[in-house]
């Protein structure tokens, strides 16, 4: 079997995008030169990979099992060019960064100073959930990523901790519990509540704490944007929790936040492959993000 990386790029953007229109113009290429690799690539394994339909694209079981030995391929390949790229004192190489949407407005300043520090690593930035995350590494599609804890995989990934935000109750103005001093879990029972997507790793501690507390929320809207989900509470659409920053980027609106009892606090941290060394671009990030190379009280 003979297939280029190349190649092998092409078959996975294909996966990703599900149409070989939007994966041709991704791999700046025709579709009937896409086309070719595709069929090039099957002749030589000896199998269909891939069901062709009219709008889209699905994976046979042969497809499926090449797609994850592909992307464990890219992954090795990616290592061995960033362990040669080291060689040259990390003047050029690639870092593929997992970053959760909610954080990325408080990992800016970390990302500047790295970028400052080491011009010539290409950084490449993906936004999952914190569980997306997660799975991008088991699958080596990324090699370090921003997230909260804790994280499912706990045994499969390593992480250090980076700093911890108090979560609040976020509440419309006027709302029966804006008088109390703290918000309980049992407050939440009879209010709609609105939820971050199901891959999140804060929707998922929430969904434990709150079970943990004998308390079943009433889940009437899930959203991946924390702007969106503060224009639902203040429609009166329902309530929710929010880390301590983004209640402060809030302070236009018509929203109340009260502290939780008993607190919780939103902890962040750098995950990365448990069982596989770091990238040297990986690791100089992870370097760069320690307290003493960043602001101690807030490292982000």
């Amino acid at each position: 079997m003979n297939i280029p990386i190349k190649s092998l790029r092409c078959f996975l953007t294909v996966v990703e995008t599900e149409n070989f229109t939007r994966a041709a113009q991704k791999c700046f290429m025709t579709q009937p030169t896409l086309s070719k690799i595709i069929q090039r690539i099957e002749d030589n394994v000896g199998e269909q990979l891939l069901i062709r339909n009219n709008q889209s694209v699905e994976l046979t079981q042969a497809g499926r099992i090449f797609a994850q030995s592909a992307q464990e391929i890219l992954g090795h390949w990616h290592r061995l060019q960033e362990d040669m790229s080291n060689l040259r004192g990390l003047k050029s190489g690639e870092l593929r960064l997992g970053v959760c949407p909610m954080m990325s407005s408080l990992i800016i300043g970390l990302l500047t100073q790295y970028r400052q520090k080491y011009p010539g690593i290409a950084l490449q930035m993906y936004e999952y959930g914190g569980f997306g995350c997660e799975q991008a590494l088991i699958n080596n599609s990324l090699d370090i990523a921003f997230t909260a804890l804790p994280t499912t995989h706990k045994h499969e990934l390593a992480n250090q901790p980076l700093t911890k935000y108090p979560l609040l109750a976020c509440l419309p103005e006027g709302h029966p519990l804006t008088h109390k001093a703290n918000i309980t879990w049992h407050d939440f029972e009879s209010y709609p509540f609105i939820l971050y997507n199901e891959d999140f790793s804060l929707a998922k501690l929430i969904n434990r704490l709150s079970r943990k507390a004998g308390v079943q929320l009433n889940i009437a809207f899930r959203s991946g944007q924390w702007d969106f989900i503060a224009a639902m509470v203040e429609a009166n659409m329902g309530i929710a929790i929010l880390p301590e920053p983004i209640c402060q980027r809030l302070t236009a609106s018509k929203l109340v936040f009260k502290p939780m009892q008993p607190a919780m606090t939103w902890d962040l941290a750098l995950i990365w492959r448990q069982n596989l060394p770091l990238t040297p671009p990986a690791q100089a990030l992870l370097s760069l993000s320690t307290p003493n190379a960043a602001n101690p009280q807030n490292p982000l």
